[in-house]
């Protein structure tokens, strides 16, 4: 299969690529506009790999797409690239417009035009796999059942307003216009290669430097968390055996309050370095801070649907997850540092995300 990937330098899209190149015999073609979040470094060992290509495209841009489409002649198109950080968009809302609605809206286009001229044996292979968040169901509360994939919408921020309007979207070009599209919603992921605004990756770092750890208002916000690699088995999973037109949840099965999240890592920290005889005490560095607007109080997904009908449920227990984060971090400081050094700072506005 030809794989394109939009996002492909990000997280989650640096994973999946890595993933497929190891797992499968695919070709991956990476298209990503290499912004603030995206890092080409994170793919540096692919780059004489014959399976992998990269350009850096806007998804914006109709001709450069078009172009890539022409040539590579994709089967599966796999969107990952998005703005997703929530505090950003509250900043700056019309970049996430932009990207995550006008973006998709362009690639849908050009997809429709590509499938349009296959024929019909490429036809039943041509998938668009829109990933998406679970920020879309909004805010479920402490007491109701998890999220659905047939609950409605209730956004909250920018971010997740413009991630509900590219799946509408998605759905809409699937419905009118017979583009066989897959969409899943994803809970918070975490693990290698997350940029350092993350809650996780940027409490880790706080440590590292003994800068305070700042979190929102009480820290009792309750979130779900899924190991990137869980994640992106899923994803390659859901693309391959899914059915045209549904929507999936995809979620780690950790539903735990940002504050557990924050001292599980100190605690993680404090026993890697207790092993060298360096002794922390990493909560000291917890500073409640101001919260943020609309700050939701808990998100959760259902995925009882992957789990009956794919039979896919996520290996990484968060408390090894966690571990296995912190030691990424702690022996790729080369990496981080990168970043580090290009202006980004620890205590951005004295925010995290999560």
């Amino acid at each position: 299969m030809n794989i394109l990937i939009t996002g492909g330098c990000g997280f989650i899209g640096s994973n999946l690529i890595r993933y497929i190149i190891k797992n499968t015999s695919h070709n991956v073609f990476n298209i990503d506009d290499l912004t603030y979040a995206g890092n080409k470094q994170s793919l540096r060992f692919l780059k004489k790999n014959k399976r992998y290509s990269f350009k850096k495209i806007n998804i914006t841009n109709k001709k450069k797409i078009q172009s890539i489409f022409k040539t590579f002649k994709p089967d599966w198109i796999m969107h990952l690239a998005a703005e997703s950080h929530v505090d950003r968009s509250i900043d700056s809302p019309d970049k996430f417009i932009v990207t995550n609605v006008n973006g998709t809206c362009n690639l849908l286009n050009i997809s429709r035009s590509y499938f349009n001229k296959l024929d019909s044996k490429k036809k039943k292979l041509f998938r668009f796999h829109h990933i998406s968040t679970d920020e879309v169901y909004g805010d479920i509360g402490f007491k109701s059942k998890l999220a659905r994939e047939d609950n409605r919408y209730l956004p909250s921020s920018p971010y997740s307003a413009s991630k509900a309007s590219a799946d509408h979207l998605v759905r809409a070009w699937f419905k009118t216009f017979g583009l066989p599209i897959i969409i899943t919603n994803t809970s918070n992921n975490y693990g290698p290669y997350q940029y350092p605004e993350k809650l996780i990756p940027h409490t880790i770092l706080n440590i590292l430097f003994n800068k305070n750890i700042p979190i929102y208002g009480n820290g009792k916000q309750i979130r779900d968390w899924i190991f990137v690699e869980d994640h992106v088995e899923a994803l390659l999973k859901i693309v391959k055996k899914g059915n045209v037109g549904e929507t999936y949840n995809i979620g780690g099965n950790n539903q735990i309050t940002n504050l557990d999240v924050v001292k599980l890592i100190c605690k993680s920290v404090d026993k890697v370095f207790l092993k060298k005889k360096i002794f922390l005490n990493s909560k000291n560095l917890i500073k409640f801070v101001k919260d943020r607007p609309g700050h939701d109080l808990r998100y959760g997904i259902n995925q009882s649907k992957i789990t009956k009908l794919l039979k896919w449920k996520p290996k990484i227990s968060f408390k090894k997850g966690i571990e296995i984060t912190v030691e990424w971090y702690l022996n790729n400081k080369l990496w981080w540092n990168k970043i580090l050094s290009k202006g980004y700072k620890l205590k951005r506005k004295g925010k995290t995300t999560s």
